[in-house]
């Protein structure tokens, strides 16, 4: 036993030996060492970081750094635009960083095929979705919104599953297209939404995009000529890794979405009281409720909304694979509404005989339900009686909601029964008793083959077929006890389907002559578009008191059918001389269907120069300047996409009837047709763009940025002109008159503020001017022609904007308001502009616009340690707004609280003032054009990264990122409507009646990567 203890002691007194001698060995030492780049100059605040360990520091205004380590240790020398380096710890280092030519050549993906960054001699932008500062990402467009100088990304509203009007450097015609050409996965799409889902780019999964590139100037866009002159956003989805084992990933959120601003209308109390004092007491005409009710509580909600993504990535030695599948259910703040999507996809990147032919497969479905609320539900709340109780169970007429009906009096004996067409309409029957839902599907597939010739492998091959197929169903349910405009109620489906074939194929030639003296690069090819649409309506109404079938729609007198197709043949010449001088030229020759013969090729050329001024000798050797490039461009970009009801515009045909132009046969009712006016001369609209640019990058690409000027005309609008009766079926006709131009200034720059061990900092900021003018409307000189657009609701058929020379497109066309010595308008008392003392239609004139005149965006984002903090700004300056919703509901005397069709409506604080009576133009004054310059607030994200969680010696454990946010937290605005950032409609911009306000949104998600 005592020899046992002795062993052990020996053991012990060993063990200790060796740990001492490991100490000894592993002493710490301190490293003093610069660092520098391969021209000699110190680099200020590269990382200094022992591997492995979170233990830093970074090199002051000389390069030099100090740090305490370990022999043995391992030390990673990093900063921006460089490579890292890593190197054993030394007593004393002198580090030198090369370049990190890998930043120059990230390739950026452009009109059938790709480009280094540095090469590229259009105005291209690539972005990756930032994964971190994303926000709410209920479909693509989310992503660049705000993020991309020139492109302005606004949303129809708040709804959910809502499109969004993407502009980019404006809008380049009136009648035509404005929408920009959206290419996935190298498949063009079309603009048009399905029944069910408005917004077509709701079939991609957010968290499958990859990048966007954004083709703005013609330079770039014209190698896809047709749909081109809007420029083009390309979507590239993501990929496995070939070779790599598979990883599995997850990412959800579950939010929280409330209402974020009311309109100020009168409470029940201040109503009778405000009513009271209108007609005296006991001289109602009739009597008050007693309620008190807000109809707006009434019809929002805290809307609980959720989104989940699995993604399975990885790859075989030949076979990259990555497979996603995603569930959304958004609710909407306004009951009822919701929108539901399921989506999924498949990539798949085999590769044979040592990459020399490539295969890219992808295939992604959705199938989406969306429950509509009733717009009309938001005016109704602002609107209706606050005295009255939501429910009515006196009677069952309409349903046990309480409803104005016609009085004896006004001519109705039994007025329980009887609707009152006119009065405000309870906004909770209005969503209660209606049910309209839609379910849409969508897939969207196409095979890439791209092959490099054994016997050239400067060579290629690249063919490309696509298809594009949906499908969609509206069911409308309306109780016949609905206070809605249909008398009988309505049962009824509404069936639109669609499809687009694409196929393409071109030959592509490069050779680089001399290490990089001579490169060429020479592109020709072919493609065809087939695009198809149908659809039809069927249902039926029902008097609820008689039971008797009412208004009838039949497949055979309501089924429509549209088609078009485009056939291209394009090419492109890149050439690079002394990797300095850049030159690329560019043809596309395009036929579409819907011209005639004479008229039905156009062809579009562009030309584009680039130099890098950073590679000439007085410039290469300044250490501060990283990159500087000039970019100058020109070309013509063509349009012929107009509606898909216009797929005919050069033949004489029937179109059906609308309402109830019918034909009795027997008992049924047939839809009558007819003829339309066409226009067999019809042909392109061709927009011709200057660009000119430069590219810039300091501080080894600390600093990058970019400044753009463009001047963009367009000739030959297609445009709606007035033509004497009997010459054509119609006195209007489609005819290519007119010119419009854009002209602006885009600058972005990003920085990297901050850039330490622990702490990062990146700036992005980003802004835009415009400037639109119509330039030509008509064949001859009229100063006085315009086009009157732009609808409003308080007289039917009026126009509050107009299309004329010498303003912009959607101007508002006003009478110029007189004020009394308190500032207040007087009602229907204008200015005599043309003196002629009468005021008239003569008297109008064009007054603000509702498109900007500048937009900014900034983002920020700070990670420290594994926190990440991240906001988005937006700004829109010189954009106005026409209040409709205001002009709508300025009757507040007496005849306005009070119809004498026998109803009370509410009515806005801000019109009380007024006192108008409700007669005359008053509502066509420029007193309701509202600056609505505003600043937003997209989002702000905290988040929180974590690694190895529940890590094992078997198990290497889980990473990913937990985080918060809330979406459009706040907005900075003169305006005082529900929202200043209105876009009813892609033709009606600037007019706010019934927008789904923007709810502010608060956001958990979750991020895992097994």
């Amino acid at each position: 036993m005592k020899d046992l203890k002795r062993r052990n002691k020996l053991l012990l007194l060993w063990l200790a030996g060796m740990l001492f001698s490991v100490q000894a060995f592993a002493q710490s030492i301190t490293v003093n060492g610069v660092v520098k780049d391969n021209l000699g100059e110190p680099v200020i605040g590269a990382s200094v970081l022992i591997k492995g360990t979170t233990t830093g520091t970074i090199t002051d205004f000389d390069g030099n750094f100090t740090l305490q380590a370990n022999q043995g240790d391992i030390i990673a020398i990093s900063f921006i635009g460089y490579k890292t380096q890593e190197l054993p710890a030394a007593a004393n280092m002198n580090v030198i960083l090369s370049d990190d030519t890998e930043l120059l050549d990230e390739v950026v993906v452009i009109g059938y095929g790709q480009v280094k960054k540095d090469d590229a001699t259009g105005s291209v932008t690539a972005i990756k979705p930032d994964k971190i500062s994303k926000g709410i990402t209920t479909s693509p467009q989310d992503m660049i919104t705000g993020k991309i100088a020139g492109v302005n990304v606004v949303s129809t509203g708040g709804a959910p599953g809502a499109g969004a009007t993407v502009r980019i450097r404006g809008g380049s015609s009136l009648n035509a297209s404005n929408d920009p050409l959206i290419v996935i996965d190298g498949l063009a799409m079309d603009n048009d939404g399905i029944k069910g889902m408005s917004n077509p780019l709701s079939l991609v999964n957010p968290n499958d995009i990859e990048t966007f590139t954004v083709l703005k100037d013609a330079s770039a866009t014209a190698i896809y000529g047709s749909r081109a002159s809007n420029g083009v956003i390309i979507i590239t989805t993501k990929k496995g890794s070939a070779g790599s084992a598979p990883r599995v990933s997850y990412d959800g959120n579950v939010s929280f979405g409330k209402l974020r601003k009311k309109l100020d209308v009168m409470t029940g109390d201040e109503y009778r009281e405000y009513v009271t004092g209108l007609f005296g007491e006991g001289n109602l005409p009739y009597e008050l409720g007693t309620a008190n009710t807000d109809w707006q509580d009434e019809i929002y909600r805290t809307a609980i909304s959720h989104d989940h993504n699995v993604t399975i990535s990885g790859g075989l030695k030949h076979m990259p694979y990555r497979v996603s599948l995603s569930y959304t259910n958004q609710n909407g703040i306004i009951k009822t509404s919701n929108f539901e999507r399921f989506t999924a996809s498949v990539n798949l990147a085999p590769s044979f005989f040592d990459d020399y032919l490539k295969f890219n497969i992808n295939a992604k479905s959705m199938v989406a339900w969306n429950q509509y609320a009733d717009g009309d539900a938001v005016n109704a709340a602002v609107t209706m009686d606050p005295t009255r109780p939501v429910h009515d169970n006196s009677t069952n007429a309409f349903g046990g909601y309480y409803q104005w009906s016609v009085p004896a009096e006004f001519g109705d004996p039994d007025w329980t029964l009887t609707k009152n067409s006119l009065a405000p309409q309870n906004p909770v029957a209005l969503l209660e008793l209606k049910d309209d839902h839609a379910k849409s599907k969508s897939f969207i597939g196409n095979i890439e083959v791209d092959y490099k010739f054994h016997f050239l492998p400067d060579l290629r091959i690249h063919a490309n077929l696509g298809a594009d197929y949906s499908e969609g169903c509206q069911t409308t349910i309306i109780s016949p006890y609905s206070y809605s405009n249909n008398y009988y109620g309505w049962n009824g489906d509404a069936y639109e389907y669609k499809y687009n074939l694409s196929g393409s194929a071109y030959l592509q030639y490069i050779k680089d002559f001399n290490d990089g003296d001579h490169v060429l690069d020479v592109m020709v090819g072919t493609e065809e578009q087939h695009f198809h649409r149908t659809g039809y309506s069927i249902g039926q109404g029902t008097n609820p008191l008689t039971g008797a079938a009412q208004d009838e729609q039949v497949k055979a007198n309501t089924a429509y059918g549209y088609h078009s197709t485009l056939v291209s043949y394009f090419g492109r010449i890149n050439y690079t001389l002394l990797n300095r001088y850049l030159f690329t030229a560019t043809l596309r020759e395009d036929g579409t269907s819907r011209f005639a013969d004479d008229n039905r090729w156009g062809t579009f050329p562009s030309f584009a120069f680039g130099w890098k001024m950073k590679e000439e000798s007085f410039l290469k050797d300044v250490s501060y300047l990283s990159d500087l490039k000039l970019r100058l461009g020109w070309g013509i970009t063509g349009q012929q996409n107009l509606s898909a009801e216009m797929d005919f515009p050069y033949l004489p045909v029937y179109t059906a009837n609308r309402e109830f132009a019918t034909y009795p046969m027997g008992d049924r009712y047939l839809t009558t047709s007819r003829p339309g006016a066409y226009n067999p001369n019809l042909k392109w609209e061709e927009t011709t763009t200057w660009n000119a640019g430069i590219d810039f990058g300091f501080l080894n690409g600390r600093i990058t940025g970019s400044l753009d000027y463009y001047y963009r005309e367009t000739n030959d609008l297609i445009n709606t002109v007035y033509i004497p009766v009997g010459t054509n079926f119609s006195n209007m006709l489609t005819s290519n008159i007119g010119s419009l131009r854009n002209q602006g200034v885009e600058f972005s720059i990003n920085a990297k503020a901050i850039s330490t061990q622990d702490f990062l900092w990146d700036l992005g900021f980003n802004v835009t001017w415009n400037n639109n003018k119509i330039t030509k409307l008509t064949g001859g000189d009229d100063s006085d022609y315009y086009v009157a657009t732009g609808g409003i609701s308080y007289a039917t058929g009026s126009n509050i904007q107009a299309h004329k020379v010498g303003y912009a497109a959607s101007s508002f066309y006003v009478y110029q308001q007189v004020y009394d010595e308190n500032g207040m308008p007087i009602e229907n008392t204008f200015v005599d502009r043309n003196g002629d003392g009468v005021i008239n239609d003569s008297d109008r004139y064009i007054y603000k616009k509702p498109t900007a005149d500048v937009l900014m965006g900034l983002t920020s984002k700070m990670t420290y340690k594994n926190w990440d903090f991240s906001f988005a700004l937006r700004a829109s300056i010189g954009n106005y707004v026409y209040n409709d919703v205001l002009a709508n509901n300025s009757n507040t005397s007496s005849t306005g609280v009070w119809s004498t069709s026998g109803f009370y409506s509410n009515a806005l604080k801000d019109a009380v003032p007024l006192g108008f009576t409700g007669s005359g133009n008053f509502f066509m004054s420029d007193y309701y054009v509202q600056n609505a310059s505003f600043l937003r607030c997209d989002n702000i994200t905290l988040g929180y990264s974590f690694q190895n969680l529940f890590k094992t010696q078997a198990y290497k454990g889980i990473g990913g990122r937990v985080y918060a946010t809330v979406q459009n937290p706040f907005v900075i605005t003169g305006y005082d409507g529900l929202d200043p950032e209105v876009q009813s409609s892609s033709s009606t911009p600037g007019i706010d009646n019934n927008i789904y306000p923007r709810p502010v949104t608060f956001l958990i998600g979750l991020s895992l990567q097994f």
